[in-house]
């Protein structure tokens, strides 16, 4: 075998472990800290820009920046995301999101893989800076009530990891855009999540009367839109306003 065939052999035999090794040594380095976003991080990077935006939104309805407490009304119907804040003892509208992506229809989330979102109350869970969704806020389903009322259902396997997050497309999550996620996702970082609630409904409850219970939903839906009702009062549609 001359000289020439033998170093090219060789090369060829380097070539081909690099294309072997390659693939498991980018999966090592794409998972290294330095490539992991903190929420400190996200902070640095949106905290200005999103002050910027809502802190006039806040003066104008004469609440405090940051507030006390958030609360966030999703109406699936409309899919429109409702921000209000507390300060003082008043919950004050801040203004509307638009969901951009979302599944299923009304009524609640029974089990996994049904695509449905769920209905009722809920709080934040986890904020994860290294969202495939850009950013995303985890709600805690399946809270207390899904699995007390899931147990007397007799049904197991109820599914999970719902968020709230960017990009405008989803599957039994709320998609609401980058930009929103941004501003939500800053301000539970600032309050802690323990300060923020969540609350999904079918409809807007303040404006049109329930529907009756029926199809295929469960016996016990009507007390808990009953309930979901008497929660949307505290925040009533005369307070609603508008900077624009």
């Amino acid at each position: 075998m001359g000289l020439w065939l033998r170093v090219s052999m060789r090369y060829l035999f380097i070539f081909c472990v690099l294309l072997v090794l390659a693939p498991a040594a980018m999966a090592a380095t794409s998972n290294s800290p330095a490539e992991v976003a903190s929420i400190a991080q996200v902070l640095a990077l949106h905290q200005d820009r999103v002050s910027m935006r809502l802190e006039p939104r806040f003066r104008f309805v004469g609440a405090s920046w940051p507030p006390q407490e958030l609360t966030l009304l999703a109406f699936k119907d409309v899919r429109r995301l409702e921000l209000w804040a507390r300060s003082e003892g008043v919950w004050r509208h801040i203004r509307d999101y638009r969901i951009k992506g979302m599944s299923g229809r009304a009524g609640p989330k029974l089990r996994e893989g049904d695509l449905q979102v769920p209905e009722g109350f809920y709080r934040i869970e986890k904020l994860n800076p290294n969202s495939a969704y850009h950013l995303s806020l985890k709600l805690d389903y399946p809270n207390s009530f899904d699995r007390e009322r899931a147990v007397l259902d007799g049904r197991n396997n109820l599914g999970g990891d719902i968020y709230i997050h960017g990009r405008a497309v989803s599957q039994g999550c709320l998609a609401i855009g980058d930009n929103a996620i941004e501003e939500l996702f800053v301000l539970t970082a600032l309050l802690g999540k323990e300060h923020v609630s969540v609350l999904i409904s079918p409809q807007d409850f303040r404006s049109r009367a329930m529907a009756s219970n029926a199809g295929d939903h469960p016996d016990w839906l009507q007390a808990l839109y009953g309930e979901i009702g008497l929660e949307l009062a505290r925040f009533p549609l005369e307070k609603k306003g508008s900077m624009e």
